[in-house]
C-alpha cells in the first residue's frame, strides 16, 4: 500500500484536499487499500485553514513516504525551518513531492526547485519567477513533472495532478474509472493550457457564441468576417462592432486565438507534423502559425511538442 501524505499548515486551503478523493476512489475501484492517506504537519494537531475549517494532523518525523503533497494557500506561504528540513528530507526518501496550487513557494523558499521546470497558479507564476530566476516557470501549464517532483496550476488541478499519478500507479483504467465516478474529465493533460480562449472572450449574446462555436469548428476554412456574420445573423458591420464589445478584441484576432489553442494541442499530442498541424487549423502554412505561437506563448511550435515529450517520457 502506497502512503501519500498532506503537507498542512497554518491558513493552507481546503480546496487543497480535493486531490485525497482521487486517491480515495482509486481505493474504492481496486476494492483494496492501494492508498493510505495521511495528513501531517509540524506540530501535529489541529491545523486551521484559511476557511477556518480545522484538519486533525499527525507530527511528521519519518518523511518516508510514497508521495508528500504540501498543499497551497489563498497568499504566499513561507515554510518554517523544520518544514524545509522536512520537505528536503522527503525528496531524498520519498518516491515523489508534490504541490498544489501556490504551494509551489513552499517548494521554491526550500530551494527544491532551482533549475527544474515548475507551474503554480497563474496569479503568483511572475512573482515565483522573479523572485526565484532559477526556477523554469511555465505559468501556462496544468501540471509538470520535472523527475520526482510534481507541481500544479491552481485549486482544482490539483485533482488531475492526482489522476495523473494513479495513472502513473496503476494505469489509464483505474484513472479514467476514477475520474468518471469524480464527474471530472480524465484527465486534462499536464500540458494543457489553464485557460480557453473562449472562456477568456466570455460573450454576452447568443449571436456571438453562435459565431464563436461556428469557428471553433470551421477552423480549417478561412473563416472572414462575412462568415462569422452570417452564422450570427447579422450584418458585417452589425457584427463586428458587437463583437469587439462583447469580447474585447477584433474577430480576426479571437479566431487567431482559437486556431494557436487547436494547434497547441495537435502540437503536444504530437501526432501529425508541423505542416499537417498548420494546414488543420487554418494557418496555411508552418511559418504563419510560428508567428502565431511566439506572439501568443513566446515559443515556436517545435518547442512546445519537446516539452510536452519530455513530459511524457517523465
Amino acid at each position: 500500500m502506497q502512503r501519500v501524505a498532506f503537507l498542512l499548515f497554518p491558513g493552507f486551503q481546503v480546496m487543497s484536499l480535493a486531490a485525497a478523493s482521487v486517491f480515495e476512489f482509486a481505493n474504492l475501484e481496486m476494492k483494496e487499500p492501494i492508498y493510505e492517506t495521511l495528513y501531517v504537519s509540524e506540530t501535529g494537531g489541529k491545523i486551521m485553514s484559511s476557511l477556518g475549517l480545522a484538519v486533525e494532523t499527525q507530527a511528521f518525523d519519518d518523511p518516508t513516504f510514497d508521495t508528500l503533497i504540501v498543499s497551497g494557500a489563498p497568499q504566499e506561504a513561507v515554510p518554517t525551518a523544520g518544514e524545509r528540513l522536512f520537505m528536503q528530507e522527503a525528496l531524498a526518501r520519498s518516491r515523489r513531492l508534490a504541490s498544489i496550487c501556490t504551494g509551489t513557494y513552499f517548494l521554491a523558499h526550500a530551494g527544491l526547485l532551482d533549475g527544474r521546470r515548475a507551474t503554480t497558479h497563474w496569479i503568483v507564476a511572475r512573482d515565483i519567477q522573479k523572485r526565484f530566476p532559477k526556477i523554469k516557470m511555465e505559468e501556462d501549464r496544468i501540471f509538470i513533472i520535472d523527475g520526482s517532483i510534481w507541481t500544479s496550476a491552481g485549486m482544482t488541478a490539483g485533482v488531475d495532478l492526482a489522476l495523473a499519478m494513479v495513472e502513473k500507479d496503476h494505469g489509464i483504467d483505474v484513472a479514467r474509472a476514477v475520474a468518471k465516478k469524480l464527474v471530472v474529465y480524465h484527465r486534462r493533460a499536464g500540458g494543457q493550457s489553464q485557460f480557453s480562449a473562449l472562456l477568456e472572450m466570455d460573450p454576452k449574446s447568443d449571436r456571438i457564441q453562435s459565431a464563436l462555436t461556428y469557428a471553433k469548428r470551421n477552423l480549417r476554412t478561412p473563416l472572414s468576417v462575412e462568415q462569422l456574420a452570417e452564422a450570427a445573423h447579422l450584418s458585417p458591420r452589425q457584427f463586428s462592432r458587437a463583437f469587439r464589445s462583447e469580447t474585447g478584441q477584433s474577430p480576426a484576432k479571437a479566431v487567431e486565438n482559437l486556431r494557436v489553442e487547436a494547434a497547441r494541442l495537435m502540437m503536444e499530442e504530437g501526432r501529425h507534423s508541423i505542416d499537417v498541424v498548420a494546414q488543420e487549423t487554418g494557418f496555411a502554412d508552418r511559418e504563419r502559425m510560428r508567428r502565431a505561437f511566439l506572439r501568443a506563448f513566446g515559443q515556436p511550435p517545435q518547442a512546445i511538442r519537446r516539452n510536452a515529450q519530455r513530459e511524457h517520457a517523465a
